[in-house]
């Protein structure tokens, strides 16, 4: 051991002191919350609390019912779009502190066009493919 050691020591547990804090609270209050429940909540059992509980509307039919696969390719397009949107705002953020028409912009203009023509290419595709056509 050096003599710096115990200096890095403390100021490695002075950086994560706070982290290790904030994780014993969320487990601690994860432990409270489920033994609160079990202790102070109702327990009551019978049939109509046992039934499945859809939107507030009594089950009709199986659960094992197969969907059509356009329910899942509507569901993946929309998940598509939503991440595009989830991106292009940082990349707005970002494009707006460079230099109009350096190298580095127009690299940025490239890269965010080409992803932007993927996703549309995409949505062409499932589009002719009849995904959004509900029959």
């Amino acid at each position: 051991m050096t003599a710096s050691t115990p200096i890095s020591l403390a100021l490695a547990l002075d950086v994560y002191l706070p982290v290790g804090i904030v994780v014993a609270m969320a487990i601690l209050f994860a432990v409270f919350n489920l033994i609160a429940t079990k202790l102070l909540g109702p327990s009551r059992s019978g049939q109509t609390k046992g039934i499945t509980y859809e939107s507030g509307m009594n089950p009709v039919g199986t659960a094992r019912k197969r969907f059509n696969v356009r329910f899942y390719i509507l569901a993946m397009t929309f998940l598509v779009f939503d991440v595009e949107i989830i991106f292009l705002y940082p990349w707005a953020v970002g494009y707006s502190q460079l230099t109009p028409r350096s190298p580095e912009a127009t690299l940025f203009l490239g890269r965010i066009m080409f992803f932007l023509a993927a996703s549309v290419v995409a949505y062409l595709y499932a589009w002719r493919k009849g995904v959004f056509r509900w029959e």
